[in-house]
């Protein structure tokens, strides 16, 4: 392989410029081409193409979001679009093509794969949401956030004595709510994989407020089946302490990334580099367990099923006695 190219698809993550940064120089240093593909797919097909030097990616170690931005794209997924896209990459004479984000982002390059181009996946989402890996690029950074802001809150519900539902990102997935609230302290955690139980969410907070604890925090991922302001009110109408609503949104995506975040987009970036080298290597998705990176085919990454930590949500419940 002489000539390979990145792209970042989807939701933006904090990391994604490190790992990019690492899939360029690592490709230099082993005598590589490589190209920038801007705007994901969408761009692939407008020929949003440019070789990419060791300059290229100077100082975007730190910066979050994606230096080569990223973009949703139907048209990919539609066979004119599809073939445009293709045509793109011969054109280039791009024989590999590194994929960073989330399972959408793989499953347009598992499409690839089906045509004979060799796709290399790493994980670029917040959400944390494929079950290949431990931990995905950006959420490490994304739950750091949420501590932040976290924080913030609770000194303005302490000096009000009320409680506030937080809700932040995780449509399936809801280790961000799970992970930021173990580690923030929250009284009771709502995630999409667990039923919501009232009861238990309501006692918990009247016991609180019964020892004389001055306020409340519940964080709630934004899957979970119970929207956020009918949670608030119904605590209001159950319990009688006075509940706000803050809704953390795209805070998240943002924000310079962990070393954590730093540390694994670059591991991973020069792995994708090193398996483009071998020799007959097929399309895989890069990932962490434990510290060790490992890899598997794509298309059996994108077909294991995620299952959350549940002894994680029961440490939170013990920790809220």
């Amino acid at each position: 392989m002489k000539r390979i190219a990145v792209l970042t698809s989807g939701g933006d993550a904090p990391g994604m410029n490190a790992a990019i940064r690492a899939v360029v120089r690592g490709a230099l240093y082993h005598k590589l081409e490589v190209y920038g593909i801007e705007r994901g797919y969408e761009g692939l097909i407008n020929g949003e193409i440019k070789e990419l030097s060791v300059g290229s990616v100077s100082d975007i170690l730190q910066r979050g979001g994606t230096w080569l931005k990223t973009a949703r794209s139907k048209r990919f997924m539609t066979p004119e679009g599809f073939r445009r896209a293709l045509d793109m990459l011969q054109n280039f004479e791009i024989e590999g093509v590194v994929v960073i984000g989330g399972d959408g982002s793989f499953r347009g390059g598992l499409e690839l794969t089906k045509a004979g181009i060799t796709v290399i996946g790493l994980p670029g989402t917040i959400d944390n949401d494929l079950a290949y890996t431990d931990f995905t690029i950006g959420f490490d950074t994304s739950v750091n956030t949420v501590l932040s802001a976290l924080g913030n809150i609770r000194d303005t519900s302490s000096s009000h004595e009320r409680s506030t539902v937080i809700e932040v990102m995780g449509r399936h997935c809801g280790d961000i709510a799970l992970y930021a609230g173990l580690t923030g302290g929250a009284e009771s955690i709502l995630i999409p994989e667990e039923p919501v139980d009232m009861n238990k969410i309501c006692r918990t907070l009247i016991q609180g407020k019964n020892r004389g604890k001055m306020h409340s925090i519940i964080l709630r991922a934004e899957g979970v089946e119970m929207s956020t302001q009918e949670l608030a009110k119904t605590i209001e109408e159950r319990t009688g302490m006075e509940t706000k609503v803050v809704v953390l949104g795209y805070i998240q995506r943002g924000g310079s990334p962990t070393a954590r975040d730093r540390m694994l987009a670059t591991r991973m970036g020069y792995k994708a580099v090193e398996l483009l080298l071998e020799e007959g290597m097929t399309s895989k998705a890069v990932g962490v367990k434990g510290d060790e990176i490992i890899y598997y085919d794509l298309e059996e990454a994108l077909n294991m099923k995620g299952c959350h930590d549940k002894s994680l949500m029961e440490l939170a419940e013990i920790m809220s006695i």
